[in-house]
């Protein structure tokens, strides 16, 4: 892009931060930890050394500080790719757009970001309470459809095997396919249970569940776990993942999502206390982020 950026579709506050996420430059660390729940922001930076900063809007809370010694920082983003659309586009242009020209860096800053959230199981060998690291991720969402370069970052031929597997619905968005970053791949996850993740644009519908409202397809679950390409198999349901491995590697950042699985949907399990797995977690991430 070239040019200035108009004020209109790069919003400021008064502070010169950006619009949502209320950062400023300065306050992006290099290494950056995403979760859901704004509530669990402070079980994150609770492993801190120490916390230098803290911005609070709507669903979006940020804590920077240092984890042994390097600088960390946590964001909530709330739920869907939506807000990861929000979340993902403002980090960027934080650190690669000068706020103050509206005139996008020569030099860019790549982040490495990380996502840690719950999950439910689509394979059965799956037991609650343990990781999965997502090495690649399904988007049902459609958000980045809209972006020029989509098909540059996307496996199109697991994308097509898939859309015919599934018998897929021309009235839903077209799914995308991208791969995590393989060097934070292995930084966080080479003794973890790697998988492929889809990120549905809905907890109940869009993940098979029924209540009082029938599926167009009521199969999808069946299908979905008995899809396989190239050996590679669909292990898990979150609602975030596909949006930050796209943008991220559109924007030249490196991006991993680890989940707790909470519930197996094929076994019926959930898990008994999935906090203290999700608390296990986090501090295992924090050190392999930091060493």
């Amino acid at each position: 892009m070239a040019g200035i950026i108009p004020d209109s579709e790069l919003i400021l506050n008064n502070d010169g931060s950006v619009f949502h996420l209320h950062l400023l430059p300065t306050d992006v660390a290099d290494n950056i930890i995403l979760v859901g729940d704004p509530g669990r922001v402070e079980m994150v930076s609770s492993f801190f050394d120490k916390i230098e900063v803290k911005r609070s809007n709507r669903e979006f809370v940020t804590h920077v500080g240092t984890y042994h010694g390097k600088r960390v920082q946590v964001t909530s983003t709330g739920i869907g790719t939506d807000n990861i659309d929000i979340v993902v586009n403002e980090l960027d242009a934080a650190v690669n757009i000068d706020l103050k020209t509206r005139m996008v860096k020569d030099q860019k800053r790549s982040l490495n970001i990380v996502r840690i959230g719950t999950s439910g199981a689509l394979q059965a060998d799956i037991l609650v309470d343990t990781p999965v690291i997502s090495q690649m991720a399904i988007g049902f969402d459609g958000m980045l459809n809209y972006y020029q370069d989509r098909n540059l970052i996307a496996d199109r031929q697991m994308e097509a095997a898939f859309i015919k597997h599934m018998s897929w619905n021309p009235l839903l968005t077209t799914p995308y396919f991208v791969n995590c970053s393989n060097s934070l791949l292995e930084k966080i996850g080479h003794d973890m249970r790697k998988g492929v993740t889809i990120s549905a644009p809905g907890f109940y519908g869009p993940q098979g569940r029924v209540l009082r409202l029938q599926l167009q397809d009521p199969n999808i679950n069946d299908k979905i776990t008995a899809f396989e390409y190239n050996g590679k198999k669909i292990t898990n349901y979150e609602m975030e993942c596909s949006a930050i491995y796209g943008l991220s590697a559109l924007l030249g950042h490196n991006a991993v999502t680890v989940c707790s699985i909470i519930a197996n949907r094929l076994a019926k399990s959930y898990s008994s206390d999935y906090k203290v797995a999700v608390k296990q977690l986090v501090e295992t991430v924090l050190n392999r982020l930091t060493e």
